[in-house]
């Protein structure tokens, strides 16, 4: 990860954040042995993935950091990584912070494997008291799915800029949760595809009420009761 961060510009990185609204891609990140360890990790987790469907707006797979910490540690290690978190600093241009070891979000694995898979258009809404931005990574791409996006929705007097990207194995998005409004479009038949996000944040705090939304939201829509109140993923 040394290595891979050195080679990036960031300045011009941080530039194309800025101008963008907090939201820039990479299609090419990861370094290719990193991205296979990541596709290892996949097939380490397919026994704990949690189906979800929310009529009308999402159904997939998704493991939590909770069932990852013990069946795929390296994805753990890579989100502590203080080479990655130092590049993600100087994209945001603020200091950040990882999400708490309660936060079933803080990294999590997305799978897209029945045809029409897919999530409707949505905020990364952050329920701390500061930001939450989110990295994307690409993990596993067999699929016509595409990350759909809308630039500038909440800026006021600045257009709104659609975009679409469809992001490789190591390929990255990074932007800011509240800022972006975006999907991925549904999976088509004899396709798969699964994702990495990592969550970062800027204020650990977060007051027990919403902590409370959070985990209710994140066990319906994601990972079920087990996998969001149980902090270490036991069956």
């Amino acid at each position: 990860m040394d290595a891979r961060v050195g080679q990036l510009d960031t300045q011009s990185l941080r530039s194309e954040f800025v101008r963008q609204g907090a939201f820039v891609y990479l299609s090419d990140f990861l370094a290719p042995e990193v991205t296979a360890q990541l596709v290892s990790s996949v097939a380490a987790v397919e026994p704990a993935i949690n189906r979800n469907y929310l009529p009308g707006h999402k159904q997939g797979g998704s493991v939590s950091r909770h069932r990852i910490d013990r069946l795929a540690p390296f994805i753990a290690e890579l989100y502590r990584s203080p080479a990655l978190l130092g590049v993600l600093e100087q994209l945001a241009g603020e200091r950040l912070q990882l999400s708490p070891p309660n936060d079933p979000h803080a990294y999590a694995l997305y799978f897209y494997t029945r045809p029409g898979d897919h999530i409707g258009w949505h905020y990364d809404t952050s329920y701390y008291a500061g930001r939450r931005y989110t990295l994307l990574l690409g993990v596993l791409d067999e699929s016509s799915c595409r990350l759909d996006y809308e630039l500038h929705t909440r800026e006021d007097g600045v257009p709104v800029v659609p975009g679409s990207v469809q992001i490789p194995p190591g390929g990255l998005v990074f932007f800011d949760g509240d800022k972006l409004r975006h999907r991925i479009t549904p999976l088509a038949e004899n396709e798969k595809r699964v994702s990495l996000t990592f969550e970062y944040v800027t204020d650990q705090s977060m007051h027990p009420w919403w902590r409370l939304i959070s985990n209710l939201k994140d066990a319906v829509a994601y990972f079920g009761l087990r996998q969001v109140f149980s902090r270490k993923g036991t069956p």
